[in-house]
Parts: structure tokens; sequence; C-alpha cells
């Protein structure tokens, strides 16, 4: 049985708008402890909310809502804008972080991945998973300044809920045995990957929590939503998924990233809500392309509809590139066309409840003479490689160190057990 972690930013953009202030003003007040927000025109107060802090949701304001709107909900509302260029840096030390504790690590978005850490835990002599998780907060929340959330289980999804239960700073588990008391009791529109039409769908038949999903048999939920999209409730809901983690290989024949949104896009609020996910993917798939040194011809989008179909559409540039702009500029054409074109997959007050970035057909920098910079980039590269490997090892003589020592006052088989208690903070 596998240990994944899911890993997963607290109010990303925020926090690391709050980071880089405080960084750049120490008395500065940290934006996390007040009603804030990252979006839309600062001086104008035009646009929409990419992110918001944990008071400001307390009001009600929603990622993915006008400026104006947000503001009329809580008028104190302090507005940052959007700084990619930063938030490039704090995912990638961020990642770096998670992949100096294992290479089996699987990034899905710019803030969250997952981590599968079974050797870890299985090498080690009475490390815990909860113990591990919380090494990797703390190095998070010192090294970086912000703070994370983990859930822990044996496969994908069931990590991944449980790292959304209480945040900030939190340890969370949803093992097999405890999906009966943790996962079933949930309304149905929290369970992951369920959009917020198939959620309205199944509330209409009396589906209202998770676990109500998963007493249905499956041919009916089948025959309800469709084939696809009934088996994936009926699954999700038991809590079967995936336990692989899908880490990245050293030459990529292509870059791309994905995301389920929390809300579909509809035809309605197209032009709100699908530039603001085209721009993060775009950013987090440039920054991947970034250190992979790698460059590429082709940009595609994908699609998911609310009625699980799929589907793509791609495009060739003129010349290999990794530039965001580019990129993001290439996939709102590509999205448009693919809603609002031909194919149509708005039509009919359908909405998208996934949608995902790709470059491929890759040229790793060889139509380009290297300079001097790349040159330091590699050297830079080099070093922080060597540090992390030792890094990697100074940690590992800490932990024997520390288990030599707590055997040594309580016995040999005092850590054996682990920590029982779930949930931990």
């Amino acid at each position: 049985m596998r240990t994944i972690f899911h890993i997963d930013v607290n109010s990303a953009f925020l926090s690391w708008s709050a980071v880089k202030q405080l960084k750049e003003n120490p008395d500065a007040v940290d934006l996390r402890t007040i009603p804030s927000a990252v979006g839309g025109d600062v001086t104008t107060r035009h646009g929409i909310i990419t992110a918001k802090s944990i008071p400001a949701k307390k009001y009600g304001v929603q990622t993915g809502e006008p400026v104006v709107k947000a503001l009329q909900k809580c008028p104190e509302l302090v507005l940052v804008r959007s700084d990619f260029a930063t938030y490039r840096a704090y995912s990638a030390a961020f990642i770096d972080i998670l992949r100096s504790y294992s290479e089996i690590l699987e990034q899905v978005s710019i803030d969250e991945a997952y981590l599968d850490v079974t050797e870890l835990i299985e090498d080690s002599d009475g490390l815990t998973a909860e113990m591990l998780a919380g090494m990797i907060r703390k190095e998070i929340r010192e090294k970086l300044g912000f703070t994370v959330n983990v859930g822990i289980s044996v496969n994908k999804f069931l990590a991944k809920m449980a790292s959304d239960f209480a945040k900030p700073d939190r340890t969370h588990t949803l093992y097999p045995e405890e999906i009966r008391e943790k996962l079933w009791p949930l309304p149905i529109r929290d369970l992951h990957g369920c959009g917020a039409s198939t959620a309205q769908k199944l509330m209409q038949i009396g589906i209202l929590t998770i676990g109500d999903a998963a007493a249905m048999q499956k041919e009916l939920l089948q025959s309800y939503l469709g084939q696809k999209a009934g088996e994936y409730i009926y699954e999700r809901a038991n809590g079967r998924s995936s336990d692989v983690v899908h880490a990245e290989s050293e030459k990529a024949k292509s870059y791309s990233n994905e995301t389920t949104m929390s809300e579909d896009i509809t035809a309605e609020n197209y032009d709100e809500k699908a530039d603001p996910v085209l721009r993060g993917l775009s950013e987090h798939v440039s920054a991947r392309m970034e250190r992979g040194q790698a460059r590429g011809l082709t940009v595609s989008v994908s699609a998911k509809t609310d009625d699980f179909r799929r589907r793509s559409r791609q495009t060739t540039l003129e010349k290999p590139t990794r530039d965001a702009d580019v990129i993001y500029a290439t996939a709102q054409v590509l999205l448009r066309e693919l809603c609002f074109g031909e194919t149509a997959l708005l039509a009919d007050g359908r909405g998208i409840r996934l949608i995902g970035v790709g470059v491929s057909k890759l040229d790793e920098g060889g139509y380009e003479q290297t300079d001097l910079f790349d040159w330091m980039k590699t050297q830079e590269e080099e070093k922080e490689k060597k540090q992390q490997a030792a890094e990697r090892q100074q940690k590992t003589e800490q932990l024997d160190r520390m288990m030599e020592n707590i055997q040594a006052r309580f016995g040999k088989k005092s850590l054996q057990k682990g920590i029982t208690e779930r949930g931990t903070e």
C-alpha cells in the first residue's frame, strides 16, 4: 500500500504577495491577516479576484468574482496586483523543497503537488507519515515564509480531499477506514472533480452528500449522468483512484498542466473566469519549461465539459517558445475557438469543468547558441543540486540521531507503532 501526500499552498498568490511585501517592508501589515485579495487593476478596481485571504473569505469574497462585487461585500478589502514573476519564483522554491524529500513528485499546478513517500517511510525506523508531513510544513514555513496543507492517504484522490480539510498549515489524513467518518458526510459539491452542474443534477434526485453517492448503484449513476461521469462519481465517492504519482522524466516530450474548476465556466461567465485560469496554467507550463531549458513549437488547449466530453485544439508557432505571454495569448485564441467556434463546447447551456494548456514539439535549445548567461545558469543549477543532496544527507543523519536518542531513552520499540492520532496540526 502506497503513502501519498498532496501538498497545497494556502492561498498561494495572496500568500506569495504577502511574503514579498513583508520582505521589502518588515513593518507592513501581513496581507494574510486582513481582508485582502489579488486581482484586477488596483487603481481602477476593475477585473476579477484571483486569490483571497481567509479573513476576506469570511465576508463572502470569492475567487473568480468581479472586483466591484467583492468590494460591495467588503468595502475595506485591500487589493494587490498580480505578480507572476514572484509566483514563479516561490513555486519553484516550494517544489525544490518537496523534491528534496522524494523524487517521485507530480506537480499538478503552480501551487500543489503529489509526493510518493512510501519508500521513505518504510526505510526509516519509526518515522510516520504525520511526522514527515510536519517536517515538510515546518521547512516550507521557516525557509519560504508561507504555509501549506498536507493531505495523507493511500491514493491521490483521498490525499487531495484530505488536504482541503481545515486550513491553514495543517496535516490531515483520509485513510480508507476513515472514509465513512470524514468523507461521506461532506456535501456532494465538495467531491473533487464533481462540477457544479453535475452536483446540481445529483441534488435534484436526492443525492446530497458524498455518502449518498457512494451508496447508489453504479449503474444507476451511469444511466443518469452518463457512462464516464457516473463511474467517476461512484468510484471517487467510495474512495477509489490511482495511487501512481507520475514523476517527470528527464527529457519530457511535452509540458502541460490542467486544472479542475470549483465552478464551471459557462458562456455567461467565460470572460470573467477563463482568462485567469489560462494565465495561471500558462505561467506554470512556462516555469517548468524554464527549468527543463526547453522550448516548443506547438501550443495546445484541452477542455472537459460537465458531461465529461473532452476536446482539444492546437496550433504551430513560427518559432519555438517557452515565454508565458506567448503561450497565454495563443491559449486564449485556441480556447475561444474551442468554446465558440465549430466545436461550440459551451452551446446548449453546457459548462467546462477542466482546462488544460500544453506545449509540445520540443526543441531543447539546440537552435540557439549558448551564451555566457546560459553557462552561468547551468553552473548555478549544478551547485543547487549538490547543495540539495547535502541537505538530504544532513536530514537523514539528523533523523537517525533523533531516533537513536529516543530509543535509548524509551526502548527500541518506542517508535515502531508511530502516532495513532490523525488529523494532527
